[in-house]
């Protein structure tokens, strides 16, 4: 592989504790409900505004008042629960040494993936100007148009590059770009889910990408 696309959430980083209990907050400040947290947990790869609409059968307009309070009091509820999962500042750490070009494919907003990458460390080893999220491309996962990007900043052809990821959405958009894929079941969705999109690999540790 000339070059390696990884998804954020649930890939590098354990995620899902944070979001839901920020994604839960919103609901109650909003005075309703508590989502069910399975229903959350697997919108996470999805565009932020999904979460509520998919996850807590928001309308329209409420989804977008939750999109603007989540990012308010993400600070404060999610990035004390974010860890990186482990294996990955290993295989990161090793990828770099040896020289692979590698490139992080979000849809987690520009600022909060940023903001998170150099919170967790992990632009030591992938620099933020590799680093692409959801305001890249006018479509989102599992459209594979931010992969269009980064494999043209990457100057690598689609057949060349392999995308990690732990949804199907991070399956199907390898796919559809013409990349290799490898699924990772340590995330937010199953082995079994996973292995319905049909990547090319499926790993219960990020070591074994090695």
């Amino acid at each position: 592989m000339a070059a390696i696309i990884f998804d954020f959430d649930g890939t590098l980083a354990d995620t899902q504790r944070g979001i839901v209990a920020t994604a839960q907050e919103v609901l109650r400040r909003m005075g309703r409900p508590s989502a069910d947290e399975r229903a959350l947990a697997a919108t996470i790869g999805l565009p932020l505004r999904e979460n509520f609409t998919r996850g807590a059968g928001l309308g329209d307009a409420e989804a977008d008042r939750a999109v603007a309070i989540y990012r308010e009091i993400f600070e404060t509820f999610a990035i004390p629960a974010i860890t990186v999962f482990p294996g990955v500042e290993e295989v990161l750490a090793t990828l770099a040494a040896r020289g692979v070009p590698m490139a992080v494919a979000s849809s987690r907003g520009q600022h909060s993936l940023e903001g998170l990458m150099q919170h967790l460390g992990l632009d030591r080893y992938i620099p933020l100007s590799f680093v692409f999220g959801v305001e890249t491309a006018a479509r989102p996962k599992p459209a594979p148009d931010i992969l269009y990007v980064i494999l043209g900043k990457l100057g690598t052809k689609p057949e060349e590059a392999l995308v990690v990821g732990d949804t199907t959405f991070d399956i199907e958009m390898g796919r559809a770009a013409g990349c290799f894929t490898c699924a990772v079941s340590y995330g937010n969705q199953s082995a079994d889910q996973l292995a319905g999109a049909s990547p090319d690999y499926l790993l219960d540790d990020l070591r074994k990408l090695l």
